[in-house]
């Protein structure tokens, strides 16, 4: 799962012309599935939004405070592009979670996330359409965020399997 967080001091989402969603200050999250995404990933994705120290506390010290330590809102827009590769300049989105699995998977997310702090300041786009996203960051702060999946790659896999210990007595 890859998450870009914008730290904001306003931010809105529009479908056409209808404004969908909107916040004051607070964090702007662009989020992208993949299809090796589980449980795990989306925890932690949530902890680390809530958690992460990029506002000043009420004496000015830059990097101290959280979004759930100030009461700012939040903004979550899901963002199947971030899990693009480039195959020579054509982008590839068979890394991004299907979107008949990836609807549900981030509603899951959006529902820890308000279960986690609260509801009314977490808000979200509109998933599958073709949304404006309107985004005055303050800083400028970009926080590029990457779960922590297990490999893709099989081969890759069957090295981090555990294997046996082997200690060498001798002289």
């Amino acid at each position: 799962m890859r998450a870009i967080i914008q730290r904001v001091t306003k931010a809105s989402v529009t479908v056409g012309e209808e404004e969908i969603s909107s916040i004051g200050r607070g964090l702007c999250v662009l989020l992208g599935v993949s299809v090796e995404d589980t449980q795990k990933d989306a925890d932690y994705i949530v902890r680390k939004i809530l958690h992460l120290r990029l506002f000043e506390d009420d004496s000015g010290r830059a990097w101290a405070k959280s979004v759930m330590d100030r009461d700012f809102e939040v903004l979550c827009v899901s963002q199947f592009t971030l899990q693009c590769v480039l195959k020579g300049n054509k982008p590839d989105f068979h890394a991004a979670m299907p979107a008949e699995l990836a609807q549900p998977f981030y509603a899951s997310i959006l529902k820890s996330m308000r279960s986690s702090y609260k509801p009314e300041l977490i808000k979200d786009g509109k998933f599958g359409a073709c949304m404006q996203v309107s985004i005055q960051n303050d800083g400028p702060v970009t926080i590029e965020l990457t779960s922590p999946t297990g490999p893709s790659d099989l081969r890759q896999a069957a090295f981090q399997t555990e294997a046996p210990v082997v200690v060498f007595h001798g002289p």
